[in-house]
């Protein structure tokens, strides 16, 4: 199988800092806006190099949806930024009345995603989110997998045309995608090619799915990695094509097992070509305070876990 080596090892969220400044130095419309989470969100340069273009509206997310939601009608693009969870559960309804309803440009940028958040605990580890914002008509769903893809999706996203959610963490990750490989928003990426079983993962889980292959592949089993990166709208045409070599799925994603990407996959499986699925998600509970290596473990979304969910697909074919 295709290697993937650590090319460095940086959070996800400073790769929305680093594509931001650039897209503001690109894209005089970009502005950004934040719930007093500067530092956490990693805004600081964007903040200093275009203080006229930052908006800080302290601890009120729902006056932050609606001032982007506005800021659009001048031909601004707003980047909002907060927690996962301030960005979803605590304004779902801002987000879509004001936004997803009104078909406003806003991209809602979501850090401290999932359980890897860690000590913070259940109230903040949001991991209902990618299923509320993919039920919202017209949003677009992104979870890059690593410092350098969410970097390119931050950027990405300002030439969509409609409201967007970019999902991304806290920890410090491996870097392992190659800066100039290709992305295009709703386009997967076949990381390994494989004929035994398809793994498709998104955000933190794709490098933790690529640890699984190369375990499988030890063992003499090929797995197909899929980067699932965008989970609406999702790259259904991949999914079929891996689907029909391997004839099992497993799906992994640091969020619940319900109404995420294992729900996306699930639906267009059911439509187009039924297939034995096993979910590698949170099964159905909050999380709780730990680090994230220990979060990983306890619920079940480490590279064991990954393995196991393979063998039990495979024999399900």
């Amino acid at each position: 199988m295709t290697a993937y080596p650590v090319l460095d090892q940086k959070d996800t969220r400073s790769g929305f800092g680093a594509g931001l400044l650039e897209l503001g130095r690109r894209n005089p419309n970009v502005v950004a806006l934040c719930a007093d989470l500067t530092g956490s969100l990693k805004m600081d340069a964007f903040k200093k190099e275009f203080p006229d273009r930052f908006f800080q509206v302290g601890i009120a997310e729902a006056n932050m949806m609606g001032i982007a939601a506005g800021l659009t009608i001048g031909g601004k693009i707003p980047y909002t930024g907060t927690f996962a969870n301030f960005s979803t559960g605590r304004v779902y309804d801002q987000v879509r009345q004001s936004i997803a309803y009104a078909g406003k440009n806003v991209k809602i940028c979501a850090s401290h995603a999932g359980l890897t958040l860690g000590e913070d605990g259940a109230t903040h580890q949001i991991l209902e989110d990618i299923g509320l914002m993919r039920m919202l008509p017209d949003m677009t769903v992104v979870v890059p997998a690593d410092f350098n893809q969410t970097k390119q999706a931050t950027m990405a996203i300002a030439e969509h045309e409609g409201p967007v959610y970019l999902r991304f963490g806290r920890p410090k990750w491996p870097v392992f995608i190659p800066a100039d490989m290709p992305f295009t928003i709703g386009k997967a990426q076949v990381l390994v090619e494989g004929a035994d079983v398809t793994l498709i993962a998104c955000g933190h889980l794709v490098w933790t799915a690529l640890k699984a292959a190369e375990e499988l592949a030890a063992k003499g089993i090929q797995a197909e990695v899929i980067n699932m990166h965008t989970i609406k709208p999702l790259d259904v045409e991949t999914v079929l094509r891996s689907v029909e070599r391997t004839r099992c799925v497993v799906t992994c994603e640091e969020h619940n097992r319900h109404g995420g990407l294992g729900d996306a996959v699930a639906q267009a499986l059911a439509q187009h070509r039924p297939t034995p699925q096993e979910f590698v998600a949170v099964n159905d509970t909050f999380g709780e305070s730990g680090t994230p290596d220990q979060l990983l473990r306890k619920y079940g979304l480490d590279v064991p876990d990954i393995v196991l969910a393979a063998h039990r697909a495979i024999a399900r074919r």
